[in-house]
C-alpha cells in the first residue's frame, strides 16, 4: 500500500457537507468515488481529512489522505508505457480533474511522509469567515463566500471582544457537544481586519476545532461589533462553559478553510501519536476526538 496526501479545494454551497451521507452529494463522496473509478479499485477509496467542514462551509486549503495498493498507480500508465511516481501522480490529478464537478478540485497529489496523518498530524487548522456590513448588502459576485451582516460592525470592539477568547481553554460554551468528544481546545489566533473592498475578515487558527465553534465564536463576536452586547459579553460566555442563547451560530457560507499545517516530516508520527491521546486542560496536544467546522 501506498499512503498519498491530496491538496483540495472545494465550493461548499452544493455539498452536505465533507462526510460521506447515503443519498446526499458529499465532497469525501465525490472524490472517493472518482479515485475508485480511476484506480480502478473495486468500490469507492477511503480518505481521512484534515477538518470535516459542514454543509456550506468552504475549503481553499483542505488535505486529506488516502492508501491505495501501489499496483492500483499502474492504472494511470495507460499506453505510454511504465511512468515514474511523479508523472503518475500529475496523470492522476488530470484525470480528477476531467471526472469531479467544477466546484471541487484536487490541486495536489503527493507521496506522504513517513508517520503523515492528514487529521491527526496536523499542528493547527486555520479558518477565515467573511462578513459585509454594507448598507446595501453583499457585492453579488461574493454573495456564496461573504455574509451579509445589517448593522454597522466596528473593528475595534472587534478585536478587543476576540483578545479575551484566545489561548487554551474548554470551549463548552461555543461547541455542539458530542458524545466522547473533548471541547477543551487552543485557540491560537482570532483577529478581524478590514479588506480594501470593505469586507470584514476573520483569521481564526487553533490546534483544532469543535464542532460549530468557528461559527458560534463569529456569532457572539458580531453581536459585540454591532453593539448589541458589551465587549466582553464573549468572554463571560466562554468563562460560564455552558451554551448561552444569546450565541446565535453563524452562517456556513461565511467560512472556509484556508490552511492546515504540519510538523516537518521527522515530527509527523510523534504529533499523530501525541493528538490521539485524550486531551486535558493541562495539554493542547492531545484529543481522542477531533471535530472540525
Amino acid at each position: 500500500m501506498v499512503r498519498l496526501r491530496l491538496d483540495l479545494a472545494y465550493d461548499g454551497t452544493d455539498f452536505s457537507g465533507w462526510a460521506r451521507q447515503p443519498g446526499l452529494r458529499t465532497v469525501q463522496g465525490e472524490i472517493e468515488q472518482a479515485l475508485g473509478r480511476i484506480l480502478r479499485l473495486g468500490g469507492p477509496a477511503m480518505l481521512t481529512v484534515a477538518g470535516r467542514t459542514d454543509a456550506g462551509v468552504h475549503a481553499r486549503g483542505q488535505v486529506a489522505h488516502v492508501d491505495v495498493p501501489e499496483a492500483a498507480l499502474g492504472e494511470l500508465d495507460g499506453n505510454r508505457g511504465p511512468l515514474g511516481v511523479d508523472e503518475r501522480l500529475s496523470a492522476l490529478v488530470r484525470r480528477l480533474g476531467g471526472v469531479l464537478e467544477p466546484d471541487v478540485r484536487v490541486h495536489r497529489v503527493t507521496v506522504a511522509p513517513e508517520g503523515f496523518d492528514a487529521r491527526f498530524s496536523a499542528m493547527f487548522r486555520r479558518y477565515a469567515y467573511r462578513v459585509s456590513d454594507a448598507a446595501g448588502g453583499v457585492d453579488p459576485l461574493l454573495r456564496r463566500e461573504v455574509v451579509w451582516h445589517n448593522r454597522p460592525l466596528n473593528l475595534a470592539a472587534l478585536n478587543a471582544a476576540a483578545a479575551l477568547l484566545l489561548g487554551e481553554h474548554d470551549f463548552a460554551a461555543y461547541c455542539k457537544r458530542r458524545e466522547g468528544a473533548t471541547t477543551i481546545r487552543e485557540l491560537q489566533r482570532l483577529e478581524w481586519a478590514r479588506r480594501p473592498d470593505g469586507v470584514l475578515e476573520a483569521t481564526v487558527v487553533a490546534d483544532a476545532f469543535c464542532h460549530s465553534m468557528v461559527r458560534a465564536l463569529v456569532g457572539s463576536l458580531l453581536a459585540a461589533g454591532d453593539g448589541r452586547r458589551p465587549v466582553e459579553w464573549p468572554g463571560e460566555v466562554l468563562a460560564r462553559g455552558v451554551r448561552d442563547s444569546g450565541v446565535h451560530v453563524a452562517p456556513a457560507h461565511g467560512l472556509c478553510l484556508e490552511e492546515v499545517g504540519y510538523p516537518p516530516e521527522p515530527e509527523l508520527a510523534a504529533r499523530a501519536l501525541a493528538t490521539r491521546r485524550v486531551r486535558t486542560a493541562g495539554s493542547a496536544l492531545g484529543g481522542a476526538a477531533l471535530e472540525d467546522e
